[in-house]
């Protein structure tokens, strides 16, 4: 006969009742043995200690540098009506080896397929069993498969086509020795191949500025400007806008900003938004980078929706959980609130704006109404 739990316990009580001493009584069951805890490690990390920032904008690269805190990331603000580098914290990571782009891929995507009649913004394409989706959707929901097949539609060799017209791969700024120039595969992706290009971004390999470069490409209506980050007093008395090239897109902008603004007020990107301030529009991008190793998170957006003063573009790095796009978008969110207490786009307002840069209200109460009851 084996003892059951029946018995133990009866065994236990008796015990008890005998002896009165509770310790007896549970050692004929032993305890559990405590469960250890390591103690966490946080590293802290000054991401702003080695910059140079003597010619940076003070206000802000403050603000800045306080939502970045102790993470492992860089912020690049870019003025998109001149493509003047306002700040860039953490110069070192921010002057570094390209990395995959992630998700931020995807606004550059869509737009090849809505140039080359892909797609257009009311396409429904399936990304489940029994499920479609529309460009505004997929772009605020970051949803790979619809880009997928985007990409698949166009082929490779469409793809690498519009990459290059964007300037991927090429050097974006003006007399700034330390930028790298990205690179752009030579043949499909042995993983995933086109499709997963078009989603993740994969063989891709970006910087901060090119993507900059490129959210303020589509913030000012289609003139890319060369980034120019003055560096001494003769730098700033001179400088003077320089358009790298003009772009005829203002036709599809709208249909790409819907899809970017959704991301902000319902998606991926909705911890950066503040139903206060300006509006912000963005995208944001999470996927592990096995060149560099570990995690990384971005997040490349433009406020404010009417008439676009900054751009900011956000990338985070490490091997934590919490390394991704979403909360990449978030530090610019605390960004963008702090630049409205100061009353930065107030200060910054310029009669007039760049052609295509509007929103109507009826555009911007649209997307609004897509908004799930519960948010």
């Amino acid at each position: 006969m084996h003892p059951t739990p029946a018995l133990h316990k009866a065994v236990a009580i008796l015990c008890i009742a005998l002896t009165g001493n509770f310790g007896v009584a549970f050692a004929a069951s032993p305890a559990r043995p405590a469960h250890k805890h390591r103690p966490r490690v946080v590293e802290s990390i000054d991401p702003a200690k080695d910059d140079v920032t003597q010619y940076d904008d003070p206000e802000i690269r403050a603000i800045a540098v306080d939502a970045l805190g102790h993470e492992k990331g860089s912020v690049v603000a870019v003025d998109p009506t001149t493509g003047r580098i306002l700040t860039i914290v953490n110069q070192k990571m921010a002057f570094s080896a390209a990395l995959e782009p992630c998700s931020t891929i995807k606004p550059f995507v869509a737009l090849a397929g809505l140039q080359e009649g892909v797609i257009t913004r009311d396409t429904m394409l399936q990304v489940g069993r029994r499920r479609y989706m529309d460009l505004t959707e997929a772009m605020a929901h970051s949803n790979n498969q619809f880009f997928e097949s985007v990409g698949s539609k166009l082929g490779f060799n469409r793809v690498i086509k519009y990459d290059e017209l964007l300037g991927l791969g090429h050097r974006v700024g003006y007399n700034i020795p330390e930028e790298q120039p990205g690179s752009l595969p030579s043949s499909p992706p042995i993983f995933g191949g086109v499709a997963r290009m078009s989603s993740f971004g994969e063989g891709i390999r970006i910087t901060p500025f090119q993507l900059a470069s490129l959210v303020g490409t589509l913030a000012n209506g289609g003139n890319q400007y060369y980034l120019q980050y003055p560096r001494t007093e003769q730098d700033r008395q001179d400088f003077q806008p320089r358009i790298r090239q003009q772009l005829d897109i203002a036709p599809l902008l709208p249909d790409l900003r819907d899809g970017m603004l959704a991301a902000v007020l319902y998606g991926t990107a909705k911890q950066s938004y503040d139903p206060y301030g300006e509006q912000a529009l963005g995208k944001t991008g999470t996927c592990n980078d096995e060149d560099v190793g570990g995690r990384l998170g971005w997040f490349a957006s433009y406020a404010d929706e009417a008439h676009p003063k900054i751009v900011l573009v956000v990338l985070l790095h490490g091997r934590s959980r919490i390394i991704s796009g979403p909360h990449a978008s978030e530090i610019a969110g605390r960004i963008y609130r702090g630049l409205h207490e100061r009353n930065y786009f107030a200060k910054s307002e310029q009669p007039g704006g760049s052609q295509g840069s509007f929103y109507s209200e009826q555009s911007r109460a649209s997307i609004i109404s897509t908004l799930p009851a519960s948010q």
